[in-house]
């Protein structure tokens, strides 16, 4: 069987990045005929050539192109595991909670609250991430726990539970066409620039990528695209822009999620808690983990 090693990884990857085996090497703080060395070594292992070089540039060949999506998954693996398994030896682990800035629709004093009346309780370490990226913080172990919104973010390999139903609204400029109207329907935003959000209604939007609501909020100031938020991310916006529900778009979720491979008791504790502290009565559990299913497999 062929292998490479991690390092070798990270060299491939590097140069892959980057285009460049001058500018890889001051990546890699190593001399650039070292690194080129290397990946000559793992050119002829393979068995097949990863880059086309020449004096002005430096291209991907197709192995290359098929290494770099599959070898960046398995370096991503490899580093999820150390920290997964670090974390699982230290019984005093931190417990690590990642959220959007503002996307805790005013759940997260009351369950800190409850989640510190646990015997239990660790301190809880709060990362605030953009919107690409926090599912993959909590698939490769950068974080224990989440609040995610669905279906904006992606779920796939988590384990979740519902916190907070809520409806979403349109929001607008002042004198748009629709900031008059007590609600809305998806069909009246057809033909308005959106941004490309999972999850809005009517599918993909065709506007200009947006980082965070703050961004998206400054884009429709200046009318470059209205939004469709979940309300309690638009509480208070300016007073030159208007929120109007949105009747048939289908709800906003706010869920507690976490690798669902993750049976610490560390993280059972702390959803146990939230659940207690927040979760609807009336809220119909689907078909994945529960806290209690957590919970059980620690024992």
């Amino acid at each position: 069987m062929i292998e490479l090693e991690t390092r070798e990884l990270e060299y491939f990857l590097a140069v892959a990045d980057e285009l460049h085996f001058g500018r890889a090497a001051v990546r890699l703080s190593i001399a650039q005929p070292a690194l080129s060395k290397a990946i000559r070594r793992i050119e002829t292992r393979l068995g097949v050539p990863l880059f086309l070089r020449s004096s002005r540039r430096v291209e991907l060949t197709p192995a290359g192109e098929a290494l770099r999506e599959h070898g960046r998954h398995a370096l991503n693996a490899v580093g999820a595991a150390v920290r997964n398994a670090r974390r699982a030896g230290d019984t005093q682990a931190q417990l690590r909670l990642v959220l959007k800035p503002g996307g805790d629709a005013g759940l997260l004093s009351g369950i800190l609250a409850e989640y510190a009346h646990t015997p239990d309780a660790r301190r809880v370490d709060i990362l605030f991430s953009g919107p690409a990226d926090r599912s993959d913080i909590l698939r490769d172990g950068r974080a224990d726990v989440g609040l995610l919104y669905a279906p904006f973010d992606d779920l796939d390999g988590l384990a979740h539970e519902t916190l907070h139903t809520e409806d979403r609204v349109v929001i607008v400029p002042s004198g748009h066409r629709l900031a008059g109207r007590a609600a809305v329907h998806m069909s009246d935003l057809e033909g308005e620039t959106l941004p490309p959000w999972k999850g809005i209604p009517g599918g993909d939007g065709t506007g200009p990528d947006v980082a965070d609501a703050v961004q998206l909020l400054h884009m429709i100031r200046v009318r470059r695209m209205i939004g469709v938020l979940p309300r309690s991310l638009v509480e208070s916006v300016p007073a030159d822009l208007v929120c109007v529900p949105v009747a048939d778009a289908p709800p906003s979720r706010l869920v507690l999620a976490w690798n669902e491979r993750d049976r610490r008791p560390l993280v059972a504790s702390f959803v146990a808690a939230a659940l207690t502290a927040h979760v609807r009565t009336d809220t119909p559990r689907g078909p994945h983990t529960t806290a209690t299913d957590a919970a059980v497999a620690t024992t």
